[in-house]
């Protein structure tokens, strides 16, 4: 009940599960339900509803000091599988002491835009890459928190699936 998160003390990003990307850093997908107004006889105004599980598109941006051979070559048009692991840092108000949780984020995306940057002498070229995102997972200190799969129809948040019905619903 007293721990603080801070900050992120650091991370590092993979492909495939093991081949060390780089220096870089990351913005994460945005979770942004995709809605229908709905208004009518009997509701006073509108209102947005959320269609439960789906959600607008999501987008993994990367951005590197420098163009490198990674930044480049995750230009490839299929998908990119990322991993994403870092360490939050808690303090622990009620006994003074910090501890690092570990962060875990995974990916899979297509390249939508690569970004080599600007050529300025002395400066970073501010490169850059942007995948679109069709699979989302978070691990919070090992726990599961969110896993998104637009391709098989799963959207799970806190344990929860809230598409299992739809699956079914649907013949799956």
């Amino acid at each position: 009940m007293n721990r603080i998160p801070e900050k992120l003390i650091n991370f590092r990003a993979y492909e495939n599960g093991t081949n060390f990307v780089g220096l870089v850093d990351a913005e994460l997908p945005k979770l942004e339900a995709m809605t229908e107004t709905v208004k009518g006889a009997g509701i006073a105004g509108e209102y947005d509803s959320p269609v439960i599980g789906h959600y607008s598109s999501m987008e993994l941006s990367l951005s590197w000091r420098t163009p490198t051979p990674k930044s480049l070559s995750l230009a490839a048009p299929k998908v990119h599988q990322l991993d994403l692991r870092g360490a939050i840092q808690v303090h622990d108000a009620a006994n003074g002491t910090y501890r690092a949780v570990p962060l875990r984020v995974t990916v899979n995306g297509i390249p939508k835009s690569t970004e080599p940057g600007k050529l300025e002498v002395g400066s970073p070229t501010d490169s850059s890459n942007t995948l679109e995102v069709t699979y989302y997972k978070v691990w919070y200190d090992g726990k599961e928190y969110i896993e998104i799969d637009k391709l098989n129809f799963i959207c799970k948040i806190d344990g929860v699936d809230y598409l299992a019905a739809v699956r079914l619903a649907l013949g799956g």
